[in-house]
Parts: structure tokens; sequence; C-alpha cells
């Protein structure tokens, strides 16, 4: 039997078709309005076709058919996507757009004000349509995202479907069919209906579930049992760029399976049927952390299995995107909570859906050996040093940087220190890093944080429906654990502004923040990471090899010279860039209290910059507090 995809037209093909003309919206005429969700179910199930072998080129071929009665119909194509905070749907990426029924080319109408919606009138006795677009996958990170390579291919399903407004998503039911390059396999939290050589039709969920349930596949492809032998399953997908990437060992296995154990003894539940990790090992595959309910999807560089002793970074993301299953997905922020895609989200709670999730993450990272207990408090050296210098918190506090994804859309900002950014991840992390400690403390350190998760997250074990939460819900939790002032606690931390990070959180857990003149051996690792030099917290900026100037420090030496981010360094005391040079600059300024001077370019000026700086290097580490329990290592140590 011929391949449905066969059958796939192209967009020559639909030129061919007699146009229907449909004057209510001919252009120029008012679009209607979008109508607004009403949680009844949509009639009819919705047919999608994905072909994904066009990996030379990096276009998917969608074709859909919707079920349809006459009258006015408007499709929406998703805008707001869970767990991304705002409106990112890559709508500029969707082309070729034709709707036909009956032989007819159906003309649409982009609406005026909504550019996701697209309306057009459904004639008499039509009782389906056939929609087509290709979905074009950035050909390089600087378009965008790149999903699409010729051994890799991510589909998220929200950038190649289009859905009829009206109706709440948990009531579209749709069937997705997908298409793969011969010799790929996948992995997926969707079940399979039936599969033929490359063709996968998968089982009919929701549009909820289909857009919550994406797809890695991928040329080189290794599935490793998380969970053997338990009722609920636990799996790890991996696709890399070259085979060898995926050469996991028996230890690098033991604690991907013990995140999954640990997982389950803090948070007393599972709220999946099964759970599918998707792990993209590349240089061209755009890195990405994405929580799903059921899965989640992970992009990092191929030496996370090969070079695992030299590069830690990163080694908390599985367990970050895993903890949303709980913190996110089952127990979600009321406001987040919408009907649709094209409903906006509201981001009020984020410190507590990402900031909380970012604590779970390291701590699930030290408890299952992914990382050592050294690596995480190295990690926190480096964020509360990020956070006690940090000037933009005089003027914004952390709860309006829940509103960054929507309005600063992740873009890159040249004063991310002054502006702020998202900081309800990583600040959020010291914020409930305080939380634990204070538990503990109150409590003679019989309650913790611990019990919070298993209060809030063990509710109705098995099931998977959202239960939503509010900000008194927060404070009650902790209430019934340990009494305290829980809402004016976590007020003053949210709403007010602070000039440095309040570092109780660190002194409580038995340690204090300190500066050395020596890089830990965790940020010694980020660094040729990264391949950049970390000056921040002496000269007051990070520089490459070739001498160019990111993440300016506001008020820092640098800044006081009038440094700009994208600047290049040129020459040191009048030798020529290079890394050792400034850094025994800086070392040489401390001995002589002599000022260190810089010939910079920026674009087409060259100027020469003197820094009055005379401190030497400066690198934070954590420092134990004598009299007080180590509760870090406590919070860190696994769960029996």
């Amino acid at each position: 039997m011929k391949s449905s995809f066969a059958r796939l037209f192209l967009g020559t093909a639909l030129l061919s078709l007699p146009l229907l003309s449909l004057p209510a919206y001919s252009m120029g005429s008012p679009a209607s309005p979008v109508s607004a969700s009403n949680a009844s179910h949509y009639p009819g199930m919705l047919r999608l076709q994905v072909d994904a072998t066009d990996v030379e080129r990096k276009i998917f071929q969608v074709q859909e058919k919707i079920p349809v009665s006459a009258g006015q119909l408007t499709l929406l194509f998703p805008e707001w996507l869970p767990g991304r905070h705002g409106p990112y749907g890559p709508l500029n990426l969707l082309a070729g757009l034709r709707i036909s029924a009956a032989g007819q080319v159906l003309q649409w109408q982009r609406d005026p004000v909504n550019m996701y919606a697209f309306h057009l009138n459904i004639p008499a006795g039509v009782t389906e349509i056939d929609a087509a677009f290709q979905f074009l996958s950035p050909t390089e990170e600087k378009f965008g995202r790149v999903t699409m390579t010729r051994d890799i291919v991510g589909v998220q399903w929200n950038t190649v479907l289009l859905y009829p407004a009206g109706f709440d998503a948990s009531g579209i039911q749709i069937q997705a069919t997908l298409r793969l390059p011969d010799g790929f396999e996948f992995g997926s939290a969707l079940e399979v209906a039936e599969r033929q050589n490359t063709e996968i039709r998968f089982q009919p969920v929701s549009l909820e579930q289909l857009v919550d349930s994406p797809v890695f596949a991928g040329r080189y492809f290794k599935r490793i049992d998380l969970a053997p032998g338990a009722k609920t399953t636990a799996h790890l997908n991996i696709v890399a760029d070259k085979p060898e990437s995926l050469n996991a060992s028996a230890e690098q296995i033991a604690a991907h399976r013990t995140l999954v154990q640990q997982a389950a003894r803090l948070f007393g539940s599972q709220h999946y049927r099964h759970y599918d990790f998707l792990l993209a090992l590349s240089d061209s595959f755009s890195g990405i952390g994405l929580e799903h309910h059921e899965s989640s999807e992970n992009g990092l560089r191929p030496g996370y299995f090969t070079e695992w002793a030299k590069k830690p970074g990163g080694r908390d993301l599985l367990a970050h995107e895993y903890t949303h299953s709980w913190n996110g997905k089952f127990r979600r922020p009321a406001d987040l909570m919408t009907p649709d895609f094209n409903v906006p989200m509201q981001d009020s709670l984020l410190w507590m859906y990402e900031g909380q999730t970012q604590y779970w993450g390291m701590v699930l990272a030290a408890r299952s050996g992914l990382l050592t207990p050294e690596q995480i408090r190295d990690s926190i050296a480096s964020l509360a040093a990020h956070y006690d210098q940090q000037q933009g918190r005089t003027w914004r506090s952390l709860q309006d940087t829940t509103n960054s994804p929507i309005f600063i859309s992740r873009r890159a900002q040249a004063w991310s220190d002054w502006q702020r950014e998202e900081d309800y991840y990583r600040e959020g992390f010291l914020l409930w890093l305080e939380v634990d400690a204070r538990l503990r403390q109150l409590s003679g350190d019989k309650r913790s944080l611990n019990d919070f998760a298993l209060h809030f997250f063990s509710m109705q074990d098995g099931e998977s429906r959202p239960l939503t939460y509010r900000f008194d819900d927060i404070v009650a939790t902790l209430q019934s654990i340990q009494a305290d002032d829980w809402a004016g606690f976590l007020k003053a931390r949210l709403d007010s502004y602070q000039p440095a990070t309040p570092l109780s959180a660190l002194e409580l857990a038995g340690w204090k923040l300190v500066y050395t003149d020596k890089l830990t051996d965790f940020a010694k690792s980020m660094e040729d990471s990264r391949q950049e030099s970390d000056f921040r917290y002496a000269l007051g900026f990070m520089s490459d090899k070739s001498g160019k100037i990111s993440q300016i420090v506001w008020n820092s030496p640098a800044y006081q010279a009038k440094m700009l981010s994208g600047s290049v360094i040129l020459a040191i005391n009048g030798r020529a860039y290079q890394t050792d040079n400034l850094k025994s600059a800086v070392i040489h300024a401390k001995t002589t209290r002599q000022p260190i001077e810089l010939i910079v370019r920026h674009g087409d000026d060259f100027r020469t910059v003197t820094l009055h700086y005379f401190e030497g290097l400066r690198y934070p580490r954590l420092q134990r507090i004598e009299g007080i329990p180590d509760r870090l290592q406590g919070i860190l140590t696994p769960l029996k």
C-alpha cells in the first residue's frame, strides 16, 4: 500500500484549484474578532500529517484535515506556549499556507490585530477542509532555534498545526502521523497506534496533550530504561550527531536511574503514565531545556557522557525539567492555566514555578550523583556573588522579573546586570535555599523543604490533570509544616528593593560567601566550556579568548571607564591581548597600585581606557561558618 505521505500536497498543486471567493473576508473588509474558548468539545477529530524527511533543506511539510461546518471559521497558530512563559510561537516560520475544500481553494484573511488568527468562510455542504503549509526550521541560529539537522529532528507540534478557535485545547481531539528519514528512531511520550517503516501514526490525544508531547528523532539513537521493573516507567531517549556520543557508562546510567528514584521519594507521587527524557547531544541541533508533563526536551553538547569529568556544566538540566512534571505541569500556577495556546498567560508565580524547580533541580542532581556536593557549593557561590553585586536589585524587584519573558522576549540586553533578566530562576534558587534552611532552623532541624514537597506535590498520586495553586496555597503549606510569618517573609523577599542579595540563606545553611584569587574547579570548567574568562568580580566584565567583552557590571571599574559590551580589547599595558596577560595585569596593579591601560575597539572607534582597580583577582567560593550546623550538606544528602 502507498504511504499516506505520498499524497501530501505540493504547494504548486493547489495553485491549479479553482479559487472560491469569500466576500465576507475579502481584502479590506474588517475581520471578525477571535472567539473565546468555551470549554465544549470540538466535533470530530483533526488529522495531522507531518513529513520531516527534508533534512537537507530543514523543511517540515504539513497537511491537516479539519472537520468543519458551514459558516465562519477562525484557525489559530499557537502563540503562548506552556513552559516558555511568553508569546513565542514562531509564526514567522510558517509559509505556503493553502486551505482547500471540495476541490476549491478557500481564501483566508489574517486578523488585523491578532496576527496568529486566520479567518475564512466555510461554504454550505463542506464538512472537512485541508490545510497545508511548511514549517521552515531555521537553517542557522541567527534565524531562530535549529530543530532539524541531517542527523536529528525535533518535532514541537505547536509549530506544525493550526487549530479552530473557540474551544479548549483539552476538548479538541487530534491524531498525528509523522514521517521520518530512513534509519531514524525516535522518542516521545506519545503512544504509537501503528508504524509502517518510517511512518508513525500515534494514538489520538487532545490538542493539549499533543503539544505537550514533542518528538526527538535521530540517525544515532539510544533508549535507556531508567526504572527497570517499575510499574511506572521512565526512559532516557538520546539522539546525537555521532554514535560515540551515545556511550554512557554504567556509573552514568546509574546516576540517571537514581534521579528517578530520588524524585519519587521527594515528591511521594508520580503524575504521569510513563516519562520520557528526550536528550539531544549536538553541536548543530540547538540546545534546549523545556518541560512537559510526561517528557522533557533537553539539548546539550556532545561531551555530556564522553567528557563527564571535565564538563559538569548542564548536568542539573534533566533534574530541573523532570521536576517540572510535578511543579509546573501537575501543580500549576492559576494564572498560567489558560484554556488554549492563544490566551495570554500571566507569570506572577514563576518564582515558585521556576525558582523552586531550579532549587530541586540542583538538589536532585546532587542527591543522584549527577553533580558532587562540592560542585553544587561552587555553583551556589557563583549565584550568590552575582546577586551580591547586582545593582539592578536596587530599582527592580524579584517579583517584577517574572514579567521579563513577556516584554523582554529573551532578547540579549546590553546592560543585563542593571536591567535584570529572568532572575526568578537563579535568585529564586537562593530564595528557596533560605526557606529550606529557615524551616530546618525553626524546627530544630526536624522539618525541611522536603516536607513541603511531600505535602504540596504528593496529593492525587497518579492523577495527571493539573491542580492549580496561588500564593496563599504556598503560604498555607509552609505554615502547616512550621509556623512563621511566611507571607511576610516571602513578600519581603519578592517585593522589596535590595542593594545586595540576602546572604542569610547561606548563613542559615552554615556557609558564607568569600572571594579568593583562585578559581574553583567548577568555575574553571565553566570558563573552559564557555571559552570566556570571568573578571566580573574584579574589573567588571567577561572576555573571550579574542578579547571580546560581555556582561559589563553596572558601577564596576569597567563601567566607570565607560567600556561597552561588544568591545574588543586589543592591548593591555602595551602588550597584545591574551587572557593570561590580563590576569597578570590585574595582579601587577594590586602590587604596584598602577592603573591598567587598555586599547579597546568598539566598531570603528579606538580608544585608550584606564582602569583604576587595585584589588587583584576575585573569584567567589563558599566557606564554612563554625558553630552553625552544615545544613547545606543535609539538604544535598540523598533521601532514604
